[in-house]
């Protein structure tokens, strides 16, 4: 059964003609369900909208007409909602949804009517929190012992981790043949929608684009289908992912999820939302979870938890890559920040002056975290005299002391110009999206500058390389760091060698 999950697509809107409307997009965009929400109707006349929805549907329906005691936007009795769903059964809906509070009644209003060829999901939500195994496998028979044809628990997730309870849930289910939905809303629960199929769910919901979501934390259909290839997911299919806080606007998955499509890697990659690095790997320690890209703010703690670290990582103090190696199940530890930012800065330099290098150079950083330290490392080695900048004095002496530098707080960067032809570093969260017009350095005080790199992407150009640029000042875009550490991670996740120009083109397409 794994590998078979449909997906749905909850149609929204107010009218029966934008329904009509959205269902026709929906079945365009690969949709293999649509979830006619009953309770979105602005007025709703039962037999004339059923009969127009449910003529020449072009795809399988779910008829859903949810009450606002159940997340849903129906105010009204019970007799009228069961009435609706009866007739929609009737005129052939191949699945109706009821919640399980008043699924007893339903069925006692259903006694002898009811028609053959619709399957009746009974649903339970849980808009707080995520139940622990013992109490979702009580829902489950409370849930099969109604009647229903189709198991649906819908959680929420305060943390990542409680989605590994779902999923050991639906495992079992599978395994006695009971046919279930189990969603984890909310940002935290994403990977419950897009690993349905790999634990055996029989469907997901996906929205029809960003703005008709039906649950907190659904992905839209395309990114469904295209980013995270879900059609291609199969209970062997292995896991990776960028785990951060915040995560939302990597575009790890589109870069890795084509890369991995392009050489025919049986793999999907996610945005993992983790507030606890330790308890996420420990809870998620199977092999099929096989490595992850690290990011903000858990470099540290990737290293802290890592069995072994590639050398250079000892230097750096953080880790951007982690591998589980197959033979023995140890995290491993790598950093590819350092190679993918100096050689893109490099690269530069030597594309305007042939020959240059970053020796005797000096080089400030902005910045003493992860990336800062990463850069900071990459620096020193290539003969450069390394400047940290943070806005704690401390933590920027700390790693100064490490690589042998200078320290200086972030304020008196303002007038910091002991020479021309320095290069500067942003690795701070300063100017990222969506407070995009925040900088960490006045524009004044980039004239000293021969080349400004920023190791954010999104925006591309952020404000502190457009005024660098505006100065007439070289400058590094945080993208091309990124294709280049990322090409260095997808190498190690898959041994082979990454699809660079497509890499590439697919991060600056999705700009």
């Amino acid at each position: 059964m794994a590998g078979v999950s449909l997906v749905c697509v909850p149609l929204v809107g107010k009218s029966v003609e934008q329904m009509l409307s959205e269902m026709a997009t929906a079945t365009a965009g690969g949709a293999d369900v649509a979830e006619i929400r009953l309770d979105h109707l602005a007025s709703f006349e039962p037999r004339r909208d059923l009969d127009l929805l449910l003529r020449n549907r072009p795809l399988p329906v779910l008829v859903t007409y949810r009450p606002n005691w159940e997340g849903g936007e129906y105010e009204g009795d019970d007799g009228w909602r069961f009435e609706a769903l009866l007739l929609a059964m009737e005129l052939g809906a191949e699945y109706v949804d009821i919640e399980l509070k008043v699924a007893q009644e339903f069925v006692d209003f259903l006694s002898g009517k009811r028609p053959d060829g619709t399957k009746l999901i009974v649903s339970s939500h849980n808009y707080q929190s995520t139940p622990s195994i013992e109490d979702l496998s009580i829902l489950v028979a409370r849930i099969q012992a109604v009647g229903a044809d189709i198991v649906k628990i819908a959680t929420t997730a305060v943390d990542i981790t409680d989605v590994a309870r779902m999923f050991k849930v639906m495992v079992h289910c599978q395994g006695q043949q009971v046919p279930m939905i189990g969603l984890v809303m909310g940002d935290r629960g994403l990977m419950s929608r897009i690993l349905c199929p790999k634990f055996g769910g029989y469907l997901t919901f996906a929205a029809l684009s960003t703005g008709k979501e039906s649950a907190p934390g659904q992905p839209s259909l395309s990114d469904l289908l295209d980013i995270y290839n879900i059609k291609q997911i199969k209970a062997d299919t292995k896991v990776y992912g960028v785990v951060g806080k915040p995560v939302a606007h990597s575009k790890g998955p589109i870069i890795h999820g084509t890369a991995f499509r392009s050489v025919g890697y049986n793999a999907v990659y996610l945005p993992l939302l983790v507030d606890d690095f330790e308890s996420f790997l420990s809870t998620y320690s199977s092999p099929d979870f096989a490595g992850f890209s690290v990011t903000m703010p858990h470099k540290e703690a990737a290293l802290a938890c890592s069995d072994e670290v590639d050398p250079i990582v000892k230097y750096i103090g953080a880790v951007n890559t982690l591998i589980k190696r197959p033979s023995d199940g140890k995290l491993i530890g790598y950093n590819t920040d350092y190679t993918g930012s100096i050689s893109a800065i490099e690269t530069t330099l030597q594309g305007k002056v042939p020959g240059a290098s970053l020796a005797d150079r000096i080089f400030v950083v902005i910045g003493a975290g992860g990336a800062g330290k990463a850069l900071a490392y990459g620096a020193r080695e290539k003969g450069a005299r390394v400047v940290i900048a943070n806005r704690t004095y401390e933590r920027a002496r700390e790693l100064a002391n490490f690589v042998g530098g200078q320290a200086i707080s972030l304020a008196d960067l303002e007038n910091f110009h002991p020479e021309e032809g320095m290069i500067l570093a942003n690795t701070t969260s300063v100017g990222m999206y969506p407070n995009i017009h925040d900088t960490p350095l006045s524009k004044q005080a980039l004239k000293s500058y021969a080349l400004v790199f920023d190791a954010i992407y999104n925006p591309t150009l952020t404000r502190l390389l457009r005024e660098a640029e505006e100065l007439g000042v070289t400058i590094v875009t945080g993208v091309e760091m990124f294709v280049r550490q990322a090409m260095g991670q997808f190498e190690i996740f898959t041994g082979l060698p990454a699809p660079e120009k497509l890499m590439r083109e697919t991060l600056l397409n999705f700009h």
